[in-house]
């Protein structure tokens, strides 16, 4: 992923729902992905492939005005092993629990610090997305759960560098010996005046 803004990121595939089709009655939603979509959430995601996922929601009112969304995100991803480079075939399956809010609602209660910032509780629930207009993107919770599942480093459990990349005797010794890239700073005093 990148450094721009979420609003400004392009996900790799869209399921919009109506929010006011869950207004009266729970709705049950099912997402499945296929072919060109599972490619370019494999690019987003920066892994080797992802050869299936599927979502069961169900989205249901949430304080008159937003909807809830709950279920269970399941996935098939391909990373590469970063030792080894040999892939790594993992299952996920990830439960789902998120609330959103039109942004005009009322009913958020942001915490805003002197400065200005907006103070979070890390030990606390999250606090409702909000969402413009009349539709939310279910697939943005989608992938932001697996996306959040997936080990960003994989390793095979018995993965270890090989031996010519390792030297024996090249230890911790050897690496504390070597000079350091700042030993010439270490007897610069005063910015060079004497």
């Amino acid at each position: 992923m990148s450094d721009k803004n979420a609003n400004e990121i392009t996900l790799p595939f869209s399921r919009p729902f109506t929010v006011a089709r869950a207004a009266a009655v729970p709705f049950e939603m099912r997402i499945d992905v296929e072919g060109d979509e599972l490619e370019r959430l494999a690019g987003f995601l920066n892994v080797d492939a992802v050869t299936s996922l599927s979502a069961d929601l169900r989205i249901t009112p949430w304080r008159r005005e937003g909807v809830r969304v709950r279920g269970e995100v399941r996935a098939h991803v391909v990373q590469s092993c970063v030792v080894t480079l040999e892939p790594i075939e993992t299952d996920f399956s990830e439960p789902v629990d998120a609330t959103y809010l039109p942004e005009n609602s009322r009913q958020f209660k942001r915490k805003i610090n002197a400065e200005g910032e907006l103070l979070v509780d890390p030990e606390g629930p999250d606090d409702p997305e909000p969402f413009t207009g009349s539709d939310i993107d279910l697939a943005a919770v989608v992938i932001e759960m697996l996306g959040l599942a997936i080990d960003p480093y994989p390793r095979k459990p018995d993965a270890e560098l090989p031996s010519d990349v390792i030297d024996e005797d090249d230890g911790e010794d050897a690496v504390a010996d070597r000079e350091s890239p700042f030993a010439a700073l270490k007897d610069w005093k005063g910015g060079g005046s004497q």
